[in-house]
């Protein structure tokens, strides 16, 4: 049996992680405290024989009695609206919860892979992103919280691996979307689609020229599964090449969602990348990995999820 510990598996990604190792027939144990992650999102897997759920904090010591072949470490919140809201535990997460999650990979002897994101190229002044660059980051803004603690996690990894000879990967995830994304977590798809379904405003930050670069999770996780079976030591981009505009974004979801709503405009949030779009040359190369899902037919697998979840909060 192949046993694989995913922290953070009840977040967006982490869960969807735990249902494709299950399907490729691992033994997956899955790790979260649930500040930002969902029992709803595993509820699921509940009682499958080859489940198991430990609701613990990854900062603090974690006892495994099982032999792990594979840790995944997910564990963080990962939008603004949650690092603005929890910008401690954000940092230790990235800080103190790799630190433990990579001391278990050492004492299993497994092998480790590092969530790590494309916020690592901060505002980028360089376009698209290769994984040779490296970066444009303000480490006191609000956003350093998150940013500065996924480079810290990246760094403490591969000092692991240099210094421990732990097998590690890292990947760098670009823009994800798909079910099981909360409603009001900040990020663009759900915000839109919310605002779109009960036909309120929809709210575009700056002028929306802003662009960004959307992978449906089906592909990221393909992406990611092949990177945990390759031999690659260093972080390789995962996401969806396919630019476009916030402004546009928006106006697919509304056509999508066949709403009447109108886009207004706010002011930009402090250090918002203008430009986000991954150069996946590498992961080409080295995983023979690229997306597959175009970003209508993604929004249009994503929207009967969104449809439920809006339903449910209108009639509570």
């Amino acid at each position: 049996m192949t046993y694989s510990l995913v922290t953070g598996g009840a977040g967006f990604l982490g869960s969807h992680l735990c249902d494709h190792l299950i399907s490729k027939g691992h033994f997956v144990i899955c790790v979260d405290n649930l500040i930002t992650g969902s029992p709803d999102n595993i509820a699921h897997l509940i009682g499958h024989d080859r489940f198991k759920f430990i609701r613990h904090d990854v900062t603090e010591f974690l006892y495994v009695t099982e032999d792990l072949d594979y840790i995944f470490h997910f564990a963080s919140p990962a939008s603004p609206i949650d690092y603005l809201k929890f910008p401690i535990q954000t940092l230790k997460v990235g800080s103190l919860g790799t630190h433990k999650a990579l001391g278990l990979a050492k004492n299993k002897q497994c092998r480790f892979l590092l969530a790590s994101t494309s916020e690592c190229y901060g505002d980028p002044l360089v376009h698209p992103q290769t994984e040779d660059y490296w970066g444009n980051v303000n480490p006191i803004g609000p956003r350093g919280v998150y940013d500065e603690a996924k480079r810290f996690a990246e760094a403490i990894t591969m000092a692991y691996h240099r210094h421990h000879g732990v097998a590690t990967r890292i990947v760098r995830i670009f823009n994800t979307y798909g079910p099981r994304m909360r409603l009001h977590d900040g990020r663009a798809l759900p915000a839109f689609i919310f605002q779109a379904m009960t036909d309120q405003e929809v709210t575009v930050f700056g002028d929306g020229s802003q662009t960004r670069s959307f992978c449906y999770i089906d592909d990221l996780i393909r992406g990611i599964y092949a990177l945990m079976m390759s031999d690659e030591n260093e972080p390789v981009n995962i996401g969806n090449q396919a630019e476009i505009s916030i402004l546009d974004f928006a106006k697919e979801v509304i056509r999508l969602t066949d709403s009447k709503s109108k886009i207004v405009f706010e002011a930009l949030p402090v250090d918002d990348p203008k430009i986000r779009q991954p150069d996946i040359s590498k992961a080409k190369r080295v995983l023979n990995w690229e997306p597959e899902v175009e970003l209508v037919d993604g929004i249009n697998r994503s929207i009967p999820y969104f449809k439920k979840k809006v339903q449910q909060e209108i009639a509570d």
